[in-house]
């Protein structure tokens, strides 16, 4: 039911010694008895967490090949030698993203080299654990 230091983590199955489990565990709350009832509810919440880690991955790739090989273009304002007044960062990139395709990115999962001139950047966008979108940005007037 809750973290045991040294024993597991709260939703494990674990086996201990009856009177650990009788003196210590149950009364405090920390554990419960691993009758049919429990099991089927920890099979149910595995699933559960399975079922929705499933969906995240694939809603993270369904996004990946939205983005991946795609130039989305920005504006931005520049002195005479083309050096830009500021840079552009990862929270203009989301923007712009946001606005291009109908996104929401969080700006932290944008990883971005910083951008102070006109030209063409690669942008990488972390979408899950080992999916990643590649793509560029285009920085002009």
């Amino acid at each position: 039911m809750q973290d045991v230091k040294g024993l597991g983590k709260r939703g494990e199955l674990v086996n201990v010694s009856d009177g650990y489990a009788r003196n210590f565990l149950f009364p405090r709350k920390l554990a419960g008895e691993a009758n049919s009832q429990a099991m089927s509810e920890l099979k149910n919440r595995e699933a559960a967490e399975k079922h929705r880690v499933e969906t995240e991955i694939a809603a993270a790739q369904a996004a990946k090949e939205k983005l991946e090989g795609k130039t989305v273009r920005m504006t931005a304002n520049a002195g005479a030698n083309g050096k830009l007044f500021g840079s552009v960062t990862a929270k203009d990139v989301a923007g712009a993203l946001s606005d291009h395709f109908g996104m929401q990115i969080d700006k932290r999962k944008v990883s971005v080299e910083d951008i102070k001139s006109f030209g063409t950047y690669p942008v990488e966008v972390k979408f899950y654990n080992g999916i990643v979108a590649s793509l560029y940005v285009m920085v002009g007037e």
